[in-house]
């Protein structure tokens, strides 16, 4: 799958990020949201696949979709026989943020990307649009580090597990009332917390990797982008666990449903039949080969944002791979008008 799709997931995210960066700065969320999801669908309709979402974005927002249970690629077409043969068939289930961190482009922040995560089928956890309770940190702390401990006890493990202080550690948490109590806990035991007003998939990826000076993600965030956390995490050998936050007055926000009756309803609809279940890396992406592919819409911890030059745009992305152990890190040049133009810094 690597070797057939790898390429073509790298310029889905390329192109959703151009896209949206052209509207940064602009004010406009749900706009720099929409057009990142139209370049995201046609690039994956231009595929040799049969690809079905099952992470979706933007309903939370009342944003434009790529909704969960669409069919994407060449061979759902009506006369998909024409192109495609039975045997050669890929079929894939797709997590998909075609901008993941809206507020962030729409204000010009740092932060925000554009991502996806892939798997055969079957190897994606349909996650609902409910939160999540999420631990991810480096490799080193993966199988010691749990959700069910306090923050000063994961604190603790953490620092031997990285030989360092914990007054060295630097933990991310979503600005939000509901972690009024955590981020306390977080600074009372001696670490340090970066708070970010979106975008916990960057941070919890910048965990599994050395150099971002980011050792934690802790929190609670929205569950598909856990989803997609995971998958990257489960490539790089990081720790992550998640766990279903279903009750309204957890997350303080009002926007999973009216109650928490309805929504255990929900979730036993959908075949989860423990609620308070917590998922690992390799639950949530549990795919024989996964890929994760992200590409930087305006600057961030992994990547920088899109740069936009006389005749072009130059972007960084990152794809990651179960299949072939790898990271790698892409820069690319787009020629938009000719004569070409070039543009190296």
């Amino acid at each position: 799958m690597e070797n057939t799709l790898g390429l073509e997931i790298i310029e889905v995210v390329e192109q959703a990020a151009i896209a949206s960066a052209k509207w940064a700065g602009k004010g406009e969320k749900n706009t720099a949201d929409q057009v990142a999801v139209e370049a995201m669908r046609e690039c994956m309709n231009k595929m040799y696949m049969r690809g079905r979402i099952v992470i979706g974005e933007g309903e939370r927002d009342e944003a434009p979709m790529l909704y969960i249970g669409e069919e994407v690629g060449i061979c759902t077409k009506p006369d998909a026989q024409k192109y495609c043969n039975p045997e050669e068939l890929i079929e894939i289930d797709i997590a998909v943020d075609p901008c993941e961190g809206t507020n962030l482009v729409a204000y010009g922040q740092n932060g925000s990307m554009a991502v996806l995560a892939i798997a055969e089928k079957g190897g994606l956890f349909a996650a609902p649009d409910f939160y999540m309770k999420k631990l991810a940190a480096p490799a080193a702390a993966q199988g010691h580090v749990d959700i069910n401990k306090s923050a000063t006890e994961n604190l603790k493990i953490l620092s031997e597990c990285l030989n360092r202080a914990v007054e060295e550690l630097v933990v991310v948490v979503m600005d939000r009332p509901r972690h009024k109590a955590l981020i306390q806990e977080i600074r009372n035991a001696g670490a340090r917390v970066r708070l970010i007003s979106d975008g916990d998939v960057s941070a919890a990826i910048s965990c599994a990797f050395g150099g971002t000076n980011i050792h934690a993600l802790m929190g609670i965030g929205a569950a598909p982008e856990g989803v997609i956390s995971a998958a990257a995490m489960r490539c790089l050998g990081g720790h992550f666990q998640g766990q279903l936050i279903y009750d309204p007055e957890v997350v303080q926000t009002g926007l999973i449903g009216e109650s928490r009756e309805g929504n255990l309803a929900r979730l036993k609809e959908m075949g989860i039949n423990d609620p308070d279940k917590v998922y690992n890396a390799e639950e949530l992406a549990s795919g024989d080969t996964v890929l994760f592919a992200a590409c930087g819409i305006t600057p961030g911890t992994l990547m920088d944002g899109v740069r936009f030059f006389k005749g072009g745009a130059r972007t960084q992305s990152l794809v990651i791979s179960n299949q072939s152990n790898t990271a790698r890190f892409v820069d690319t040049i787009h020629m938009f008008d000719q004569p070409k133009n070039l543009q190296l810094r």
